[in-house]
């Protein structure tokens, strides 16, 4: 049966939306896509830095590997991609795994992590996986979407607070502690002015969004204030050191951790190749994180597609989407960069500002470039406190925190499946969070089915009353009225076939034209039922199956076995096959 699939599988033809908007492209949509390109680069630029420096804690070069990621993946997805509008870059979903493989891995291992992920991808959209991705249950979704908020949270207490921390662990149940012990080193300097450029993000007005984004005027802003007050400190320490000594200490003691003072100068140079010099005996070990970030780049690029199709009336390639993610996370790691995927956020901003083509996104990387080449020294005075800012606002706005007000009127299966996978995600990582929210998915999809199934015995007056008063059904004939999808989780329902009394019976009718499915599990039974009736000298006779369950039976052998006369369209020819026997 399944090579049977697989040959008549055919690869996903490779054609980048692109290509298809390219035909009758004109200096209005051009102006267009530029205009939405410069706009969203610039709200880009302040997510690329926070993400690349929260997913590689400890990376001397983590702002760097955020803009990479932004500059060849947000290219990549928009030239080889299979929406006209998607925009792709980091995303706040790889932030707690892509912190915790840092901290395992060297670079080079997590590098060539992300590379086997973007392997993964292509070959999914090459396979045409594409149009799966949707069949992953909503509480799985839901719950490592909100787990991933709250380890973006998380990642944001050590810079929003200012602590001293000299090694965070990524694990959860070793950073909560260790945040805890390093909380009397609190900035208080630190603290008032993130609560404050916090408070300023959230309560940006949304039409003042679309030309000054909030991300950028809290980087900006923060910037200004930190250099003035670190301009200003020395000069007011020595002003009031008689008159106001306690003044005079908090100036002197005035200290904001930045981009600089963190991780150097931000070097003004081109993305260079290079392959990374990885680690064969850890090849093994990135396969599970690598499919891991596969899924979640999946998920995350198609929600985006999907949402961005609602706003523009359009249909993206789910394939073609699925191959553009995967050539990027090959290439971004190439010139340095993080995983990247097509984010939802960004997307809808372009879309607002008008891009019309995958050119919008191919300027957006460009303008990234620019800024890179040519801004870059000035980066080193961002205050990490204000990357918090717009991290914690990015995390907050991830999760779909009405899910927990609506666990009480969920049913009991949907409930736990998604507290167990935010839990895991949040505790552990998403690796297992995933694959044990899909197994409980899973169980709690055959359980379903299975309560869904029935097997209805029927006799004599009963089959009459059921069925009318004119079906002849003789004396010695026992009917069972199957309901729903025979699957492995419910074939034990048709061991009540046997289990029966069947003392007075001479024939059983299997009555099909209820079953919606059948798999290879519950056919076995019924080859084991039909031979150990024949071994009790009666026969079997199958009633309206059709479709799906038909072409099953008829592709094993199984309809052959029972013989074409006992095969039947619908009781009344049941009934006159079993006088036939019974009667021979």
């Amino acid at each position: 049966m399944l090579l049977d699939g697989l040959r008549g599988l055919r690869p996903a033809p490779f054609r980048p939306r692109l290509f298809d908007t390219l035909r009758g492209y004109n200096k209005t949509l051009f102006f267009k896509d530029l205009m939405a390109g410069v706009a969203v680069g610039i709200v880009a630029l302040s997510l690329c830095i926070g993400l690349g420096v929260a997913s590689a804690p400890g990376q001397p070069n983590a702002p760097l590997m955020g803009l990479y990621a932004g500059i060849v993946g947000g290219f990549c997805v928009s030239f080889f991609g299979g929406s006209r509008v998607q925009i792709g870059g980091p995303a706040g979903a790889f932030v707690g795994l892509m912190a915790l493989l840092f901290s395992k891995y060297s670079a080079a291992d997590v590098l060539l992590c992300v590379m086997l992920a973007g392997v993964f991808l292509f070959l999914m959209g090459l396979l045409r996986v594409g149009a799966f991705i949707r069949y992953v249950p909503q509480p799985v979704t839901a719950g490592f979407t909100c787990g991933i908020a709250v380890t973006i949270l998380l990642t944001q207490v050590k810079p929003f607070l200012g602590l001293t921390l000299a090694k965070e662990p990524p694990e959860f149940f070793q950073k909560i502690p260790a945040l805890f012990e390093a909380l009397p080193t609190i900035s208080w300097a630190t603290f008032v002015l993130g609560a404050g450029l916090l408070a300023l993000q959230l309560r940006w007005p949304a039409k003042w969004n679309r030309y000054v984004p909030g991300s950028i005027v809290t980087v900006l802003l923060g910037t200004l204030v930190v250099t003035a007050l670190t301009a200003a400190a020395p000069a007011v320490a020595a002003a009031t050191k008689e008159s106001f000594p306690w003044l005079a200490g908090a100036a002197a003691s005035l200290d904001f951790a930045t981009i600089g003072s963190v991780f150097g100068e931000i070097p003004r140079e081109l993305p260079k190749f290079a392959l990374p010099a990885f680690d064969w005996e850890h090849l093994g070990d990135l396969i599970s994180p690598a499919f891991t970030i596969a899924i979640l780049c999946a998920l995350e690029s198609l929600l985006s597609a999907v949402v961005a199709d609602g706003l523009i009336d359009d249909r993206h390639d789910s394939n073609q989407e699925l191959m553009g993610q995967g050539i990027a996370n090959i290439l971004s790691p190439l010139f340095g960069g993080l995983a990247v995927t097509g984010v939802i956020a960004r997307t809808a901003t372009n879309i607002r500002s008008g891009g019309a083509t995958p050119v919008a996104g191919i300027v957006h990387a460009l303008f990234l470039l620019l800024v890179l080449l040519a801004l870059a020294p000035l980066a080193k005075g961002i205050p990490l406190v204000s990357l918090a800012v717009v991290l914690i606002v990015v995390g907050w706005r991830m999760g779909d925190w009405q899910e927990f007000r609506r666990l009480p009127k969920r049913a009991v299966g949907d409930a736990a499946v998604f507290v167990a996978t935010f839990a895991l995600t949040v505790c552990f990582d998403l690796t297992i969070a995933v694959s044990v929210g899909m197994v409980l998915a899973a169980a709690l999809f055959v359980k379903r089915v299975t309560d869904a199934t029935r097997v209805d015995a029927m006799s004599g007056e009963n089959i009459r009353r059921a069925h009318g008063a004119k079906l002849d059904m003789p004396d010695g004939v026992l009917v069972y009225h199957l309901f729903g999808a025979l699957m492995f989780g419910a074939a034990d329902r048709l061991d009540t076939v046997l289990r029966r009394e069947m003392r007075d019976t001479k024939v059983v009718v299997l009555h099909m034209v209820d079953v919606t499915a059948l798999d290879a599990t519950a056919l076995e039974r019924m080859e084991n039922m039909r031979g150990k009736l024949l071994a009790r000298g009666r026969h079997l006779i199958l009633c309206g199956p059709h479709t799906q369950p038909y072409a099953l039976m008829a592709r094993e052998g199984f309809l052959d076995a029972v013989g074409e006369a006992n095969v039947v369209g619908d009781l009344d020819l049941a009934a006159t096959r079993a006088k036939a026997l019974i009667g021979g």
